[in-house]
């Protein structure tokens, strides 16, 4: 039994063994010559695998495009509300200055401090019973205190002790009225003190105002422009100080407050040109007056008296120029002196403005710039106020200086 099992199974077998031979040999058969297997099979080695800053697979030959060449989507701002129409600026409103007529009386208080260097001290001096040289030196040092000048001084004191000794009995009101009359004897000139503003043309007046910078010459500028307004003149300003910062802007701002135009030109620019333009602009718009604030540069005296000069003549390639006014500081006392002999020797000086001429100040200076340059004080300034600049009257400011 055991046997037949075992060949019953060898049978099937041999049977299997020979089936997949014949199946083998038909597909072998079947397969076309072109994929049938070499001989010598190729194998393909696997990538290897990458590391640490590799790429992940091996680099391909293609054009690629730079950051710049690729177009990334753009975002939409956001709308903006609409933005309301900004009010225009609203224009400055115009201011019409005091009348110049009385100004100096109104001032009166204000110069009256002044008169405890000068008028005051001499009434008391002359007051005094006895006369000796002691009190006349003690009267030639208050003159001289209160910058009336060497020689004026001297011809004052002499004429004072003539008057004295002739007069004999003083009294107060007699002193009073002695001192008045010398002193506007010092004072007084047979120039005209007036601001030249009516040249009988169909041009404007051209005054050109000079001075140091820091004595307040472009603010004396602004503040001339006023006394003319107030005159009910018609004014052109002239920005040709281009070499002191904001100079240009503080002259607008003044002839803005009045109504007059500023003609100007940029920082550093050259003087004359603009006061050429500002002389031009004048005479299109029919003006009365011109007024050019110029540079007051003092450091370099061949400079100046080149730029003067020029400004000068360009202007008068227009229009003729009326006035020169040398602005001095009053507090400076004698050295303004040498500042106005600098100025004269570079321009015509016609009138002389002094600023500042308050309790700080001396009024003898009045006498002294007077008889330094042989013109006419023709403007004071006695404060910060827009309206503090009035036309000088000599009886009005001796009174102030010796009091009622």
């Amino acid at each position: 039994m055991e046997i037949v099992i075992l060949a019953v199974v060898i049978a099937v077998v041999l049977v299997g063994a020979v089936s997949g031979l014949v199946i083998g040999g038909r597909r072998k058969k079947q397969l076309p010559p072109a994929e049938r297997p070499s001989a010598t099979p190729t194998i393909t080695t696997p990538p290897a695998e990458p590391r640490v800053g590799d790429e992940a697979e091996t680099p391909r030959d293609e054009s690629r495009r730079t950051i710049e060449e690729v177009d990334l989507p753009t975002a939409e701002a956001p709308k903006a509300p609409p933005a309301e129409a900004e009010p225009a600026p609203a224009a400055p409103e115009v201011e019409v200055p005091e009348p110049t007529e009385g100004r100096l009386v109104r001032l009166r208080a204000r110069l009256a401090r002044s008169q405890n260097a000068l008028g005051k001290g001499l009434l008391t001096l002359l007051s005094r019973e006895h006369l000796d040289e002691d009190t006349w030196e003690e009267i030639e040092d208050t003159l001289l205190t209160a910058d009336v000048g060497v020689v004026p001084t001297q011809e004052l004191v002499e004429r004072l002790r003539e008057r004295v000794r002739v007069l004999g009995t003083r009294t107060p009101q007699e002193l009073r009225t002695l001192l008045r009359e010398e002193l506007l004897k010092l004072i007084a000139t047979d120039a005209p003190r007036a601001v030249k503003t009516d040249n009988g043309l169909e041009t404007p007046a051209v005054v050109m105002v000079v001075g140091v910078n820091g004595t307040g010459k472009t603010t004396t500028t602004g503040k001339l422009a006023r006394v003319l307004v107030a005159d009910g003149k018609s004014v052109v300003l002239g920005a040709a100080d281009t070499f002191r910062a904001a100079a240009a802007d503080q002259l607008q701002t003044w002839g803005e407050r009045v109504g007059a135009r500023t003609v100007r030109g940029p920082e550093g620019g050259d003087p004359a040109s603009i006061a050429f333009d500002a002389v031009k602009e004048g005479i299109a718009e029919h003006a009365d007056v011109v007024l050019i604030d110029t540079a007051g540069r003092l450091h370099t005296k061949a400079g100046l008296m080149d730029e003067l000069g020029k400004v000068k003549r360009v202007v008068e390639k227009q229009a003729p120029l009326d006035e020169v006014l040398l602005v001095l500081d009053a507090t400076t006392g004698q050295n303004g002196l040498v500042q106005a002999r600098v100025f004269a020797e570079v321009v015509n000086i016609t009138g002389i403005v002094l600023t500042k001429l308050d309790g700080t100040a001396k009024g003898g200076i009045v006498v002294a710039v007077q008889r330094e340059l042989g013109v006419p004080v023709k403007l004071i300034g006695l404060g910060e106020g827009p309206d503090d600049l009035a036309p000088f009257d000599p009886e009005a400011f001796v009174d102030a200086l010796i009091g009622d």
